[in-house]
């Protein structure tokens, strides 16, 4: 954990680029963020969750022009939805 003045540098250097994310989640989820950002040698968590964001985002417009990525977005959401107990 930060002290409080690293906490506050951070936030002042950062203040209008980005904001601190702080949540609680099982331990798959923090395993499945350190087995991507090793994957896509990542520095961390952190950037792990920005990629999975990203891939998201990018995954739902292509979803708009094309019927497989629509396809696998919606076998993804389902399920999500189903097992979403899992990853809370």
């Amino acid at each position: 954990m930060a002290t409080r003045v690293a906490q506050h540098k951070w936030r002042q250097k950062n203040r209008l680029v980005k904001s601190q994310l702080n949540v609680m989640v099982r331990r798959l989820v923090h395993r499945d963020l350190e087995e991507l950002a090793d994957a896509a040698a990542l520095r961390g968590k952190g950037e792990a969750v920005s990629l999975a964001s990203f891939l998201a985002k990018g995954l739902h417009q292509y979803a708009a022009h094309d019927s497989e990525a629509k396809r696998l977005l919606g076998l993804f959401l389902h399920a999500y939805q189903r097992d979403r107990d899992l990853y809370r």
